[in-house]
């Protein structure tokens, strides 16, 4: 069974998972992630459409779709919602959002982490990070939030967003975690992360963005008259 993973809540990034009907013994296919947070409308339908035939899959063999729904900025976490919600559409498979930062979460537990709580963060623009905190074994305890990084938990902090503010976070008793000051969500890791879940009988949540504020475009008031 098929499952395609698709997060832009950083970068743009999209996922091949197989596994058993089950959900049992998941491994990523293939996947493709770019470095570049500002351009996922360019390049997610075309990578996917390249996943998908280097694979020599069709629409039909796609099981199911997962998108990561952030937290991320407006513009680039609708472009893979969108295209989520299109493919799951045109294949007629179901569709699941799952909270981006479980990825990194993902991430940290497989590759040993802590055995302590820690917090997953990316960057939110505006001088703000994005964030959750999770227990050691990868299960979110709280979250996610956008905040000043001197508000986050004195704990150890993974993703790029800890290489963005190492002297606020030191400041607040927090601490960047080396090796993992640079990573993003990955589609990859999130479809790893939805697949155990769905293993474990987790009902996945609904593709509603994880926006966390308000946007920055504003519809115009009325204009002031002429005297």
């Amino acid at each position: 069974m098929i499952v395609l993973a698709i997060d832009t809540s950083a970068i743009a990034s999209a996922a091949l998972i197989r596994c058993h009907e089950s959900y049992s013994d998941a491994a990523v296919l293939a996947s493709f992630a770019t470095e570049d947070t500002k351009s996922h409308a360019e390049v997610l339908a075309p990578g996917i459409r390249a996943l998908v035939a280097e694979q020599e899959l069709t629409g039909p063999d796609i099981a199911r779709i997962v998108v990561g729904v952030g937290p991320g900025p407006f513009t680039g976490l609708r472009s893979g919602i969108a295209t989520a919600r299109a493919l799951a559409f045109a294949w007629s498979v179901p569709l699941d959002g799952l909270m981006s930062l479980a990825a990194l979460a993902w991430d940290v537990v497989e590759a040993g982490g802590p055995d302590s709580e820690f917090v997953v963060a990316t960057d939110a623009r505006r001088k703000e990070l994005y964030w959750a905190r999770y227990a050691a074994g990868g299960a979110l305890l709280d979250g996610p939030h956008v905040s000043a990084p001197g508000e986050l938990p004195s704990l150890p902090v993974y993703g790029a967003g800890a290489g963005l503010y190492p002297e606020q976070l030191a400041g607040a008793g927090a601490r960047a975690a080396p090796g993992f000051d640079s990573a993003q969500p990955t589609a990859a890791s999130l479809g790893l992360a939805a697949v155990a879940l769905l293993a474990a009988g987790v009902a996945l949540p609904d593709t509603t963005p994880l926006y966390l504020r308000e946007s920055d475009a504003q519809v115009p008031g009325p204009r002031k008259r002429a005297l």
